[in-house]
């Protein structure tokens, strides 16, 4: 591949709103290590979201084997299969947002690329990743795609894009030393600007009580429109989410995009989950774009519906569908953690 960065050859990465046409997703395996003693009763959840899915655009699968494939077409029997492509690219783990391959587009041919960014599973947190690690490059052999290698480690979950040069992540997972101990703020930075064609890099500071990511900002603050960004906010003081989610909130409210203000419409949290003793990150932020739908996780909470609502007001051209994620939350990470999307060129 060329030395030249994906910046200076034009390359950039749309926002997730732009058009698809494909979302990316990793099965889960059932001797993987995301749904202890849960995997059967995640399978709902997993076909909902692939069902609404193939009313919006192609879904491809990785799979580990033809045995993993014929799992998965047992679970999603009676789906319009010819929405739904499988492709053998073996993995360890179903979180495709954090170890899939990042595309970006372009107006000239190729109009279509790959970014790899190194993947450790979080810090080293899951090992084995070796699997995971791999995966954007055989994406890209697979579509005959250019493939671009950053040489620092970023999970897609730690950065969103407005498609006009933002960029929002967090301190504590980006700037945490299990990621990239070698490269200063500063040089972060960089890469992100020469790698995903941003200007400006927003910066906020802690996530929520339970992720195990180290504060992905997938579960804080999202992108709906190029000026409009959507964050949780939990009302309870006495919660351990109060006071970081106030502070990322104050963060956003001093934030300018091209010197204009970002507007700010803030989402609630759900109740506190805790199984087996362990507080879950769950979250109405981790929802995921597609091209006719927005799937939204819900925890048969009384905040559901009004985070739906405030959703569908976001989104009023698109359906927003509430997904229990009850079980799927026990894998810490819920729908945008599972997708990956490779934009229509």
């Amino acid at each position: 591949m060329t030395s030249q960065t994906p910046a200076a050859l034009g390359y950039r990465m749309p926002a997730e709103w732009e058009p698809h046409i494909a979302t990316w997703l990793s099965w889960p395996r059932r001797e993987g290590i995301s749904f202890p003693d849960s995997f059967d009763r995640v399978m709902p959840a997993m076909r909902a979201m692939v069902a609404a899915l193939t009313e919006s655009e192609q879904v491809c699968i990785n799979v580990c084997s033809a045995a993993h494939e014929a799992e998965a077409r047992q679970i999603l029997q009676g789906l319009p299969m010819e929405q739904i492509s499988f492709h053998i690219i073996p993995t360890n783990e179903p979180w495709c947002r954090d170890h899939g391959p990042i595309f970006l587009t372009r107006d000239l041919d190729p109009k279509l690329a790959i970014v790899d960014w190194d993947y450790n599973a979080w810090g080293n947190k899951y090992p084995p990743f070796d699997l995971d690690e791999i995966v954007p490059t055989r994406v890209a052999d697979i579509l005959k795609l250019p493939i671009f290698y950053p040489g620092m480690i970023l999970e897609g979950g730690s950065i969103e894009v407005n498609s006009t040069g933002a960029l929002l992540t967090t301190e504590s997972c980006l700037l945490n030393r299990n990621r990239n101990p070698h490269l200063s703020r500063g040089e972060i930075e960089q890469r992100l600007q020469d790698y995903l064609n941003v200007r400006e890099i927003f910066w906020l500071g802690d996530g929520i009580a339970g992720d195990d990511t180290d504060g992905h900002i997938d579960d804080l603050a999202r992108f709906v429109s190029e000026h409009t960004v959507v964050t949780v906010v939990e009302e309870d003081r006495g919660d351990e989410n109060y006071e970081p989610l106030q502070e990322n909130l104050a963060r956003l409210r001093e934030m300018k995009i091209d010197n204009r203000e970002i507007d700010v419409i803030t989402l609630p949290m759900p109740k506190e989950i805790v199984r087996e003793r362990l507080r879950l990150p769950a979250s109405y932020a981790n929802f995921y774009i597609a091209n006719s739908c927005v799937l939204v996780p819900a925890f048969a909470d009384p905040a559901d519906e009004s985070a739906l609502s405030i959703l569908r007001n976001l989104f009023p051209d698109r359906r927003v569908i509430g997904i229990d994620c009850r079980e799927l939350i026990w894998g810490l990470g819920t729908f945008h953690c599972l997708t990956q999307q490779q934009p229509a060129v």
